[in-house]
């Protein structure tokens, strides 16, 4: 069992939480920070503390930085031996050990015990707890689950991202169909002299096609590093501005080269319809382009 016991304090009027907690093997090795490793040393000997990006982007600090945390017996200048995300709370937070937490604010008990258990044992002992202790016992929560339950949450995010993605690419396939098929007469002044010099309808028709994939080609090209640099706008100035904490931003070539190759089809079929109507346009629809001429 992990004890973990908690403390309010403001710093320049901005709240901040101070979590006192018993060193283990498990945080070493589970627990990411941003800055690398973390003194996990110094934080176990009560030399140093664990802070939030939000706290560290408020004060501008980084690790081996001083953070003057307001104690009721003065205040407490400590070493930051890390910085940890904290995605989505308002407030700073910084851990500290435990036993220094109770020397410096002795009015905060431990309200709250972290245990550590076997895989797949937690729903027995919350159980076994829940049977010997009844209502006495406050609120369980399994870290386990948890995380299942954001993965699923997770999932159904990108699963519903997946379908707006198929939607937006079938709404710009529409809007490039309807485009083509109204430019289509527009083209045939152009067209119908390339067509009296020799080149074939069927040719034609290619051209067109071709014309078509490499406009979409050279559309994808541009907006895909448009859409990386957006991303990274949003979650590395936008998103830091407005929250204090930074998404992390990873680059999926191969979803690149698939999204490139939906956009090539995409463009195929829009403009394989006009592009088949032109193949099969009557040479003297052709001919009455010259005969309408002024």
């Amino acid at each position: 069992m992990l004890p973990v016991a908690r403390a309010e304090a403001r710093i320049d009027g901005w709240p901040i939480e101070i979590e006192g907690f018993t060193d283990d093997p498990l945080y070493r090795e589970t627990w990411p920070l941003l800055d690398g490793s973390g003194d996990w040393g110094a934080v176990a000997a009560g030399e140093a503390a664990l802070i939030s990006e939000q706290t560290a982007r408020r004060f501008g600090l980084s690790r081996g930085d001083a953070l003057v945390l307001p104690a009721p017996s003065g205040d407490w200048a400590v070493a930051v031996g890390g910085i940890y995300s904290d995605y989505g709370n308002p407030r700073g937070q910084a851990r500290v050990a435990l036993s220094v937490l109770q020397d410096r604010w002795p009015s905060s008990p431990v309200d709250s015990l972290e245990v550590v258990a076997e895989p797949g044992a937690a729903p027995r002992i919350m159980a076994d707890l829940r049977a010997e202790f009844g209502g006495a016992l406050g609120p369980m929560l399994e870290q386990e689950a948890i995380k299942r339950l954001s993965l699923t949450i997770f999932e159904r995010t990108f699963a519903v991202t997946a379908a707006l993605n198929v939607l937006t690419l079938s709404v710009a396939g529409a809007a490039l169909l309807a485009s083509l098929a109204a430019l289509a007469e527009q083209r045939l002044p152009q067209l119908a002299p390339v067509w009296a010099l020799g080149a074939s309808r069927r040719r034609l028709a290619a051209l067109e096609i071709g014309k078509t994939l490499a406009l979409a080609a050279l559309t994808a090209v541009l907006a895909i590093p448009l859409g990386i640099a957006l991303a990274w706008l949003l979650v590395a100035v936008i998103n830091v501005e407005a929250f204090g904490w930074r998404l992390p931003l990873h680059v999926f070539p191969l979803q690149w080269a698939g999204l490139f190759a939906l956009a090539l089809l995409a463009a195929l079929l829009a403009g394989a319809g006009p592009a088949l109507r032109l193949a099969r346009t009557r040479p003297a629809r052709l001919a009455q382009v010259f005969s309408s001429e002024r």
